[in-house]
């Protein structure tokens, strides 16, 4: 084996002054790199909206290239090997210690590919540089820089197990330089060197992932907020045509059939001309108005929140007796039996009673036979019963007073008795259509 000239407890302690000094020096993480060594890729993620979202980690992870980092790795350890070289008061080295001394900045460029067999190689350099009697700074920081790659890459388990294998590596054969086996302390700041390499890599890996965490709750907490968007706006539509519904299906119905009469008797009985026309009129102007009121309220805009807006007047069961009036004049023979007391019912329930009569009374107009249609409402403690039968004869009546309530007629139904926590069924019974709702008498909704 090759030694050096001068004697070993010299070497020794030259070797403990510098990596005194070395174990100052800051090796700077490379935040540009991904879990695999490489560049972190700008991505993208589809937004709930299908709008594009970047995914790009933030700027601080990608602020230094990976050549930058090599460079400075490989002067570093030039600079190092050469130093016993220029200064006199070092050790000059021999040849092998020398070449095993620069080998390490051949390898560090490939510790992004290779983490591990880097480093495996650094330690071999180590090695073969300490037992030739030289100053092995150089393949320590090599050692200590590949090592801050695997922990900068790898689990923390990983990391740990790797450093301590390392470190026990390099203190084992750093101990076999000791002349006469007296303990050589340089073997402390080696470790602290690499104990402080494998602790950097691993703080640096977790700051990245937990950076990048943090910019991917964010991106989800994004596409939360944009799909609960879409739901309200959903909703939102869903409401207004069940309100456009409600404001238009039964006027438009009175009017069609008024308009019928109106032409069929315009030459025999033009007294009930003149009736149905009355009628039509009165249907329009009424309708002109609901989609008036209807327009004013979409057109209040988040500007205009602040400011109190009076709320159309909804109509209730105080109405009733106008709307059977309408039908009446329409051509239906509508029968109203009331049961119970009839004391004040809630504010919402008083709506959503009114238009299920309205929608169950539309629909007897036009698919029911005979044009009769009775109606039922009765009081209990804790309920209102609304129960509205039509006649329907066989075929096509009956298949069309069936589907009358579909589309956004029953669903529409449907969602004004939920919403004050009643149940409607529809159908065809006993020869009739029958539409039968129970409204709970809640007093706290009044909505």
């Amino acid at each position: 084996m090759l030694r050096a000239s001068s004697p070993a407890s010299e070497c020794a302690s030259s070797r403990r002054r510098h990596l005194h000094t070395a174990s100052a020096v800051c090796l700077m993480p490379r935040r540009g790199d991904d879990e695999a060594g490489r560049p972190r890729q700008t991505g993208s993620m589809t937004s709930a909206g299908g709008r594009a979202v970047t995914a790009a980690p933030p700027r601080e992870l990608a602020r230094m290239k990976p050549w930058m980092g090599d460079v400075l790795a490989v002067a570093l350890i030039v600079l190092t090997a050469a130093a016993p070289v220029f200064i006199p008061r070092m050790n000059a080295p021999t040849l092998i210690a020398l070449i095993f001394s620069l080998a390490p900045a051949a390898l560090l460029p490939l510790r992004r590919k290779w983490p591990m067999p880097v480093l495996a190689a650094c330690v071999v350099c180590f090695g073969v540089a300490t037992l030739s009697g030289a100053e092995a700074i150089a393949p320590t920081f090599a050692t200590a820089i590949a090592l801050f790659g695997v922990a900068n890459r790898s689990p923390r388990r990983k990391t740990i197990l790797t450093a301590a294998l390392t470190i026990a590596a390099m203190v084992g054969l750093s101990l076999l330089t000791a002349i006469d086996g007296v303990f050589d302390p340089s073997v402390f700041p080696i470790a602290a060197t690499l104990a402080f390499a494998a602790a950097s890599g691993d703080a640096t890996r977790s700051r990245r992932e937990y950076i990048i965490a943090m910019h991917e709750r964010a991106l989800r907490a994004e596409e939360t907020h944009e799909a609960e968007a879409n739901r309200r706006i959903t909703l939102e539509r869903l409401r207004i045509a069940r309100d456009l519904h409600d404001a238009v299906a039964h006027q438009i119905a009175v009017i069609s059939l008024n308009a019928g009469v109106a032409t069929s008797s315009l030459d025999a009985r033009p007294d009930k001309t003149r009736e149905a026309l009355a009628t039509i009129r009165e249907a329009s102007r009424t309708v002109l108005a609901e989609i008036g009121e209807l327009l004013a309220m979409l057109r209040i805009d988040e500007s205009d929140a602040a400011t109190p807006v009076a709320a159309a007047p909804q109509p209730g069961l105080g109405q009733l007796d106008d709307l059977l009036r309408q039908f009446r004049d329409g051509g239906l023979e509508v029968t109203l039996r009331v049961e119970g007391s009839t004391g004040p019912l809630p504010q919402a329930t008083d709506r959503v009673a009114y238009r299920v009569v309205q929608e169950a009374l539309t629909n007897a107009l036009k698919h029911g036979d005979d044009h009769r249609a009775n109606v039922l409402i009765s009081h209990d403690p804790d309920s209102l019963r609304i129960l509205v039968t039509n006649p329907v004869g066989g075929g096509t009546s009956a298949a069309a007073a069936g589907t009358g309530l579909s589309g956004h007629g029953l669903i529409g139904l449907r969602e004004r008795v939920g919403s004050v926590r009643g149940s409607v069924e529809t159908g065809v019974s006993l020869g009739g259509y029958r539409v039968d709702a129970s409204l709970p008498l809640d007093r706290g909704v009044s909505s």
